[in-house]
C-alpha cells in the first residue's frame, strides 16, 4: 500500500477534487481508482447493494487531499500513479486540469535480507468486510477479551475462503510463513514466546515442529485455568512432544512476548516479533503489527532472552539484558534498539519514547492500546497528553477515550477510539459487524517525524506504561529510518480515518445520503468543500501540507 498526498496552492472555485489513475508492473496502461461515494446514485439501487466499485475517480473525483492504495492483486515492483485535479462549471461536466506523475516502488519487504513489517486489517467492523463476508459471520469462536477457551477446537472451516488471511492480512503471512519454514525444514528448531494462544491452525503448526519446539506459555491471571485457550494449548503440544514452560516473568506481571525464533543447527538466524498475538483476537480482530529480523544479531539477542526467561527469570530484571538498550546496525541496514523487560526502572525504556514525542519538529502518531487506563503521571502518557496543545501535526489512537483529550485547541480531532458504522448508516454504506467488546486497537506504536531524516517508530509488545515495564514479559523496538516509519505512518493514518469516519456518523442526525460536494455556484452552499483545509495553523492544513511537500 502507499499513501499519496496532493496540495493545490489557489484552488478555483470550480475545484471538486482529484482524481487518481495507476499503472502497475507489467499493465500496459492507466485504469482508474475508485471511488465510494459520487455526485449522485442511481435511483433504483438500495444503500445496501450499491457496489462501491462503480465509481471510477476520472467521474468521482475524491475529495481529499491525500489517499491510501491498496493494489487488487500486489505486484513487487513499481506503480506509476496519476493526479489529476477536476473541475466542475456551471454546466456540471467534470473538466480536467493540471495532472502530475509519480513512480512508487511497492516491493514488499523493507529491507530485503533484514527487516519485513506487516499489519493486520483489523477490518472485521469495516464497509470491506461487510461487503466480502457479510455483516453477522459465524465464523469466529465465542471470544472473551483473554484467554478464551473455545479457539483451540474451533471449526474454521465454516468461513469463507481466505477470510481469516484477508484478516490477518501480512502478519498473518509473517506468522504462519516461519511456521511452514521450521515445520518442513529438519535442519530448524523453534523457540517460542506465546501470550495469547488459541489459534487452531498456529497451535497445529507448532504440534507439527514436535520436539523440535521449546516454547514458554503465560499463565497469569485468566491464562491459569485448565480450561484456557493456552492451557489447551499447552496440553496439545506437550502431547505432540514440544517441550513446554508456563510462567510469567513477576508475581503481578504477565509474559506478555509474542516471538518466534527460528535456529538452524542451533543458531538463531530469524526472529518474529510485535504486538501480534497468536490468537483469534490477535489475527483476525484487533489491529496489530509484526515485525521480522533476519540474522544472528537480533535473533541472539530474542535467544538470550529466551533462555534467561526459561532458566533464570527471577533475576532477569537485574541482569545485563534487562538493563540497557541493545544497538543492532547491519550493513546497509537501519539503526535498531531493542530494550527487553521486565526491569526495575521503567525510565530506561519509556523516557526515550516520551523524548521523541516531545522533541518532534513535524508529526506524531501514535497507537496505543490501554492508553486510557495508563496512569495521567506516566511517562508517556504524559507526553501524548502534552500533544494536544502542540503545533505540530498529530493522530492518535486508542480504544477508549475516557480521560483523554479528543479535542484540539483549534476544534478538530487528534484523538479517535474505536467504533464501527451501527444504525446511522447513509447511503451509500451499510451496517457493519460488531467485532465484540474486547481490545481491538491492540497495536503498541509511537511515530515522530516520519518525513525527516530524524524519523523514528517505537514498536514491539511492551504497553508503554510503566507497570508493564517493571513487572512484564516484553520487548520495546525503536528503529531509526524514514522508510520504516512511514510504513508505520501510513497505518496510523488509515486506522485513524476509518474510526474518525464511523465516530462522526454515529455521533451526527441520521443522514440518508452522502455526496460529492459540487462547486458553490451550482450546490448555493455557503464554502467550497475544501476551504476548512485552508485554515491558518489547523489541522486540517497541517494534514494538507505535511502529505504533500
Amino acid at each position: 500500500m502507499c499513501l499519496l498526498g496532493m496540495d493545490v496552492s489557489n484552488p478555483e472555485p470550480d475545484f471538486v477534487g482529484f482524481s487518481i489513475e495507476v499503472k502497475s508492473p507489467g499493465s500496459p496502461g492507466f485504469i482508474p481508482l475508485r471511488n465510494r461515494l459520487a455526485f449522485s446514485y442511481p435511483a433504483t439501487t438500495a444503500p445496501s447493494t450499491i457496489d462501491s466499485k462503480q465509481f471510477p475517480s476520472l467521474e468521482a473525483p475524491f475529495q481529499k487531499f491525500r489517499w491510501v492504495h491498496f493494489p487488487q492483486n500486489p505486484q513487487p515492483g513499481t506503480y506509476s500513479y496519476r493526479v489529476t485535479k477536476q473541475h466542475m462549471p456551471k454546466d456540471g461536466v467534470l473538466k480536467p486540469g493540471d495532472s502530475a506523475t509519480t513512480n512508487i516502488s511497492l516491493d514488499p519487504h523493507i529491507y530485503e535480507g533484514f527487516l519485513d513489517v506487516g499489519f493486520t486489517r483489523g477490518y472485521a467492523s469495516s464497509q470491506a468486510f461487510t461487503e466480502k463476508f457479510g455483516n453477522t459471520p459465524k465464523f469466529f469462536p465465542p471470544l472473551t477479551p483473554a484467554g478464551g477457551g473455545a479457539g483451540p477446537t474451533f471449526d474454521k472451516t465454516t468461513a469463507p475462503a481466505g477470510a481469516y488471511q484477508w484478516l490477518g492480512f501480512e502478519a498473518y503471512d509473517l506468522i504462519f510463513g516461519i511456521l511452514k519454514d521450521v515445520a518442513t525444514d529438519s535442519t530448524l528448531t523453534l523457540d517460542a514466546f506465546a501470550y495469547d494462544l488459541d489459534e487452531p491452525d498456529i497451535i497445529a503448526d507448532l504440534a507439527n515442529i514436535g520436539k523440535r519446539l521449546r516454547i514458554i506459555i503465560d499463565n497469569s491471571g485468566n491464562h491459569a485455568p485448565a480450561t484456557s485457550g493456552p492451557s489447551q494449548a499447552a496440553k496439545t503440544l506437550t502431547k505432540a512432544k514440544a517441550t513446554v514452560q508456563r510462567m510469567h516473568f513477576t508475581s503481578k506481571g504477565l509474559q506478555h512476548n509474542k516471538v518466534l525464533i527460528v535456529k538452524r543447527n542451533g543458531t538463531a538466524v530469524k526472529v518474529l516479533c510485535g504486538s501480534t498475538n497468536f490468537s483469534f483476537n490477535g489475527l483476525y480482530l484487533q489491529s496489530n503489527n509484526a515485525l521480522v529480523f533476519e540474522g544472528q544479531d537480533a535473533a541472539g539477542l530474542f535467544d538470550q532472552y529466551f533462555t534467561a526467561a526459561w532458566t533464570k527469570p527471577k533475576t532477569f530484571p537485574t541482569s545485563d539484558l534487562a538493563t540497557k538498550w541493545h544497538l543492532i546496525q547491519p550493513k546497509g541496514a537501519p539503526a535498531v534498539q531493542f530494550c527487553l523487560a521486565p526491569h526495575g526502572n521503567p525510565d530506561l525504556s519509556l523516557n526515550p519514547v516520551a523524548a521523541a514525542i516531545d522533541q518532534a519538529s513535524s508529526s506524531v502518531f501514535f497507537a496505543i492500546a490501554f492508553l486510557a487506563q495508563i496512569k495521567t503521571t506516566d511517562t508517556v502518557r504524559a507526553a501524548v497528553d502534552r500533544l494536544t496543545d502542540k503545533p505540530v501535526f498529530s493522530y492518535g489512537i486508542s480504544d477508549k477515550s475516557t480521560g483523554l483529550s479528543v479535542k484540539k485547541p483549534d476544534g478538530t480531532v487528534g484523538l479517535v477510539k474505536w467504533d464501527y458504522l451501527k444504525t446511522k448508516t447513509a447511503q451509500p454504506f451499510a451496517a457493519e459487524f460488531s467485532s465484540g467488546s474486547g481490545i481491538h486497537e491492540h497495536n503498541k506504536f509511537v511515530v515522530t517525524d516520519f518525513n525527516l531524516p530524524t524519523a523514528k517508530v517505537f514498536t514491539g509488545s511492551s504497553n508503554l506504561s510503566g507497570s508493564g515495564e517493571k513487572g512484564n514479559g516484553d520487548h520495546l523496538i525503536v528503529i531509526e529510518d524514514s522508510r520504516v516509519a512511514t510504513s508505520y505512518a501510513i497505518q496510523a493514518v488509515l486506522i485513524f480515518d476509518h474510526l474518525h469516519f464511523a465516530a462522526n456518523m454515529n455521533a451526527a442526525k441520521k443522514p440518508t445520503q452522502l455526496l460529492l460536494e459540487k462547486p458553490v455556484a451550482i450546490s448555493k452552499a455557503k464554502a467550497t468543500w475544501f476551504a476548512r483545509y485552508y485554515e491558518q495553523n489547523s489541522q486540517l492544513a497541517r494534514d494538507r501540507q505535511l502529505f504533500s511537500h
